[in-house]
């Protein structure tokens, strides 16, 4: 059974820690999502497939991703809408070039402690208030934290890197800082559909600072250290070593509730056994030479030294597009879409995990204007056989908006090219 993986948010309920995580599985099934554990599995549905709008930037109305939890016991950060989502202070292109700006590597490996003592003091604690729910799901008006995350600053100006799912939901924020400092903060842009967030602090002081690195130089083996605030336990964030175990791994986040068919898909994920529990999400994920090169997100609730961080590569054009107040560039599509599973494939005379099926097509978007429509089977994108829904968002979010491809598709067991031009996803 292939690994269950889940957010890394702490349950909070008073000053006890209640270590239940939801995940979901990338198991097939026949004709509907099939839940393993809530929340749900990716899908393998019929060629009138069920609806994974929110996982792939593939529908007009892509979802939000946020935990599975409830106000004042779960983790970080309720269903909800964020705090302001596209404010920007201080200069954006001076932040945006401080991102974007390679990072000169003195090529020097540090030890575990050196790395832990550089990076340490600009790693920063995340608290998500909400208003405290009272009977009946009702607000009671008190807002008390929901969950605690972990973020990092790489601006002086204040600018932190974090997860969504630490911050959606937030009436407000605190940021405690590990010299005891705590600070308001102001949400200045949020992209749920990579699952990060870039929030701001506002301090006099010369805030300390991370170096980002470059994800594309990891190799397998390469060792890693990952520091955040496991289970927000007393008295600063947790240091945790281990090895970069795979990468350009295609995950699928857990979905909002039981019945949900699961959340959205990051790519380019660096796999590590470093352990990542929660309240780890969107904390540095650093190299041998303490610089951040991943964000991390996802852990494994079935598997020992299983964890996911989403690359600082991909993370820092995102946090660009949100300081600049600008739509994160992604390509979109228009259509909702589910795996076939091993029956289906076999009556399609496909080899197993080949191909997708369309459920609908959104009126208006480029797959209506390219003449795709509900249940064609797409089985190859730009030539590349397309291995379940992982694969076929892997494939898709290589691309930009803009970008013409090619998509083979059966329909009524004849196979054709389709020609689509990729536009840019909603943002809302």
């Amino acid at each position: 059974m292939p690994p269950l993986r889940a957010r890394l948010l702490p349950v909070i309920a008073g000053l006890l820690l209640a270590l239940t995580l939801s995940a979901c599985s990338l198991g097939l099934s026949s004709s509907s999502p099939t839940k393993v554990s809530p929340p749900a599995a990716t899908i393998a549905p019929t060629a009138a497939a069920s609806s994974i709008a929110a996982a792939t930037a593939l529908s007009t109305t892509p979802a939000t991703a946020s935990p599975n939890v409830a106000p004042t016991t779960g983790a970080a950060a309720t269903t909800g809408t964020p705090v302001a989502s596209t404010s920007t202070a201080g200069s954006a292109t001076a932040a945006t070039t401080l991102i974007s700006a390679p990072v000169t590597a003195s090529g020097q490996p540090l030890s575990v402690t050196e790395i832990n003592k550089k990076v340490r003091p600009a790693v920063v604690q995340i608290t998500n208030n909400q208003k405290a729910q009272g009977r009946f799901g009702i607000a009671n008006g008190a807002v008390v934290p929901a969950g605690v995350g972990t973020g990092f600053i790489f601006d002086k100006r204040g600018y932190i890197l974090t997860n969504n799912h630490v911050v959606e939901g937030a009436n407000s924020l605190t940021v405690a800082t590990t010299d005891n400092k705590t600070f308001d903060a102001k949400i200045v842009g949020t992209y749920p559909l990579g699952d990060l967030a870039v929030v701001q602090i506002n301090s006099n002081g010369d805030l300390p600072t991370v170096s980002l690195g470059d994800s594309s130089k990891l190799q397998v083996g390469d060792p890693l250290v990952a520091i955040g605030n496991a289970l927000a336990l007393q008295g600063g964030p947790t240091v945790t070593a281990g090895v970069v175990s795979a990468l350009g791994r295609v995950e699928q986040e857990p979905g909002n509730g039981p019945n949900s068919n699961g959340g959205v898909f990051l790519v380019d994920l660096i796999q590590t056994d470093a352990a990542i529990n929660p309240g780890n999400s969107g904390g540095p994920l650093l190299n041998a030479e303490g610089q951040v090169v991943g964000i991390n997100t996802l852990g494994s609730s079935q598997a020992q030294g299983i964890g996911f961080a989403i690359s600082i590569n991909s993370a820092k054009p995102v946090a660009d597009a949100l300081i600049a107040g600008q739509p994160v560039p992604r390509p979109f599509v228009g259509v909702t879409t589910g795996s076939l599973n091993p029956r289906q494939d076999a009556q399609l005379n496909l080899p197993a995990n080949t191909g997708i099926g369309i459920a609908t097509v959104q009126p208006g978007t480029p797959a209506d204007k390219a003449g795709l429509k509900a249940n064609d089977i797409i089985i190859k994108f730009d030539g590349q056989t397309i291995h379940g829904e992982e694969g076929f968002v892997g494939l898709l979010l290589m691309h930009k908006p803009g970008d013409t491809v090619t998509f083979t598709v059966l329909r009524n067991q004849q196979q054709q090219d389709i020609t689509v031009t990729l536009g840019q996803a909603p943002t809302r």
